[in-house]
């Protein structure tokens, strides 16, 4: 399978059919953002949706440790935000408007350079999106980002706004590079396109983030509160970058919930406790399922497919809150352990 460009698009191609594009008519615009600082408003606790309130490191900032292509999931950490975190703070046209043109136009497989600092000049790639906070995520060599600071400025060349496929209307295309389109390889099989993806989650799992009006700005998660279908839908081996369909789920216009609809997009940040939170989701292709089809391959990472670093392979992790109830559990029944009660 190889891309293909002719007089009316670029094109994806392989023994079954051809999967064209309108990307030699996309505009490349260049936005920008400085690194962001992680934030704390009042108190420190997260109150999760067992009760019980922790302290955790969570959005912003330089991550050095969890980068796109790990577990998403057994992080000790809330809404973590792999590699580089970055949002544009100027105030001209309004207190959010370049902000907020930056989450519009960047897609994920742009490129990305490091335009201030000690890493200037270093080149990385955009990964995700994370909505609430409204910063755009990218990835870098760790040692670059050991040179990073808070500030830097970061310049992304935004291409992909506009992507369409001429011959399927029906197909709606969000937040995703024509570079990423390509390397995903999606095959066109008797009329459907097969698109591959690590996991197939119900869209009744899907929480914070629902109902807004478009797609192009954030994510929605994957709740995880219910032991039963965190195991039924492996959600506990989910890694950054991984490509995953939501079933039943119209975002061709915002996140709704539509029987005989699928939305396929990449996880961008991990885990949270907090009620109606989880990995998060960017979508990148919605349409009728008679139409997009999802084929299971546990490859289908962009960590791969956009040449950042080999994924580590899958391995299943409880998210925070079983993995605490689990260890309290262990520790009760342990025979070598006494455990004092105190009162007063």
């Amino acid at each position: 399978m190889n891309a293909t460009t002719s007089r009316r698009g670029i094109g994806i191609s392989d023994r079954s059919g051809t999967l064209r594009t309108n990307a030699r008519e996309l505009v490349m615009i260049s936005v920008m953002g400085e690194i962001a600082s992680p934030l704390e408003r009042g108190t420190p606790w997260r109150i999760g949706q067992d009760g019980k309130p922790r302290a955790l490191p969570g959005t912003g900032g330089i991550v050095l440790n969890h980068r796109v292509g790990d577990a998403a999931v057994g992080v000790a950490g809330d809404h973590i935000e792999p590699g580089v975190s970055i949002r544009n703070e100027r105030r001209t046209g309004g207190a959010d408007a370049a902000n907020q043109a930056l989450q519009t136009y960047a897609c994920v497989g742009n490129a990305a350079v490091v335009v201030s600092g000690a890493a200037r000049g270093t080149r990385g790639v955009v990964t995700g999106k994370h909505g609430g906070i409204d910063n755009v995520l990218l990835d870098f060599p760790v040692a670059a980002m050991r040179r990073m600071a808070i500030g830097d400025r970061i310049q992304v060349w935004a291409y992909g706004l506009g992507l369409r496929l001429p011959d399927y209307p029906e197909v709606a295309i969000w937040n995703c590079a024509p570079r990423l389109l390509t390397r995903w390889r999606p095959r066109v099989v008797d009329g459907r396109i097969l698109v591959p993806v690590t996991h197939r989650v119900p869209a009744r799992l899907m929480g914070s983030g629902l109902g807004r009006n478009n797609v192009l700005r954030g994510d929605y998660d994957i709740q995880m509160s219910d032991p039963v279908m965190v195991a039924r839908h492996r959600l506990g081996t989910l890694r950054y970058g991984d490509l995953v369909a939501v079933l039943d789920a119209d975002n061709r216009y915002g996140r709704s919930r539509l029987e005989g609809f699928v939305s396929i997009g990449v996880i961008v940040h991990s885990e949270s406790t907090v009620a109606g939170h989880g990995p998060g989701v960017v979508s990148l292709l919605s349409a009728p399922a008679s139409v997009l089809q999802p084929v299971l391959d546990p490859r289908a990472n962009i960590a791969a497919y956009l040449d950042i670093r080999t994924p580590r392979p899958p391995a299943d992790f409880l998210p925070l809150a079983m993995r605490e109830r689990r260890e309290a559990d262990r520790a009760r029944h342990h025979p070598a352990r006494k455990i004092a009660h105190v009162f007063g």
